[in-house]
């Protein structure tokens, strides 16, 4: 039991880049079990008719009927019924969050106001963290981003991946949701967005829910997923 408080009172002091790579992983791990129990509660929130719109705008549905090559193609219907909401409707995050009671210094409140933060970036992996994790650069907002993510860690992507960002501590997280991002994708996204969505900053348009989902249908309708596999990271990487 002491060796157990010791452990819950370290990572409740906070991880910086100078943190031993296992405390900084045993961080990771804390608060990505606490998000799945956010995700799965957060589903509650969410109406089989905003399920399946959702999943028709992204060429994976018909009607009532799913058309799926592989279950893990509704991680992006997930993504976006969760974070995202048309002009007007509130999104099932923050209806979740206004019925959810945490303590206000708990982990599970911290994670869930992360989440609620969440951001959608391109990066471009640079290199491996001296610690753990990876350093991106976030192109759209000119940031450099603290990347835990053990699966990432594992394979090192080349080039640039378009995903949702958690940033509970110093470092961010995955929201699960991973697309590599070529030059070719720029094209199908240039014919894919709304007119009006082509005109605007860039800075405004990372933010605008429509691009995700655009990013999201070229991915799938293209096969460009079908280079990437979601598993459950091992225990000791």
């Amino acid at each position: 039991m002491a060796l157990a408080l010791r452990k819950d009172n370290l990572l409740a002091a906070g991880i910086d880049e100078s943190s031993p790579r296992e405390h900084v992983l045993a961080r990771y791990r804390q608060l990505r079990e606490i998000t799945k129990r956010h995700l799965h509660a957060i589903l509650d929130c969410i109406s089989a008719d905003a399920f399946l719109h959702q999943a028709r705008r992204l060429g994976l549905a018909r009607g009532k009927t799913l058309i799926l090559d592989d279950m893990d193609e509704l991680n992006y219907v997930h993504d976006l019924v969760i974070h995202t909401a048309p002009a007007g409707r509130s999104r099932a995050i923050d209806r979740y969050a206004r019925s959810a009671h945490f303590g206000a210094k708990s982990d599970e409140a911290l994670m869930l106001e992360a989440m609620r933060m969440a951001r959608f970036a391109i990066l471009a992996i640079e290199r491996r963290h001296e610690t753990a994790g990876l350093i991106a650069t976030d192109l759209f907002r000119r940031e450099q981003i603290w990347l835990v993510d053990i699966g990432l860690e594992a394979s090192m992507p080349e080039g640039m991946i378009a995903t949702r960002l958690y940033t509970p501590e110093r470092f961010s997280m995955t929201a699960g949701v991973n697309v590599p991002f070529e030059l070719g994708i720029i094209e199908d996204l240039s014919a894919e967005l709304p007119r009006h969505l082509r005109q605007i900053e860039l800075t405004t348009l990372i933010d605008d829910r429509r691009f995700a989902e655009t990013i999201y249908r070229v991915a799938l309708a293209d096969g460009i997923m079908d280079r990437v596999v979601y598993q459950e990271p091992p225990q000791n990487p």
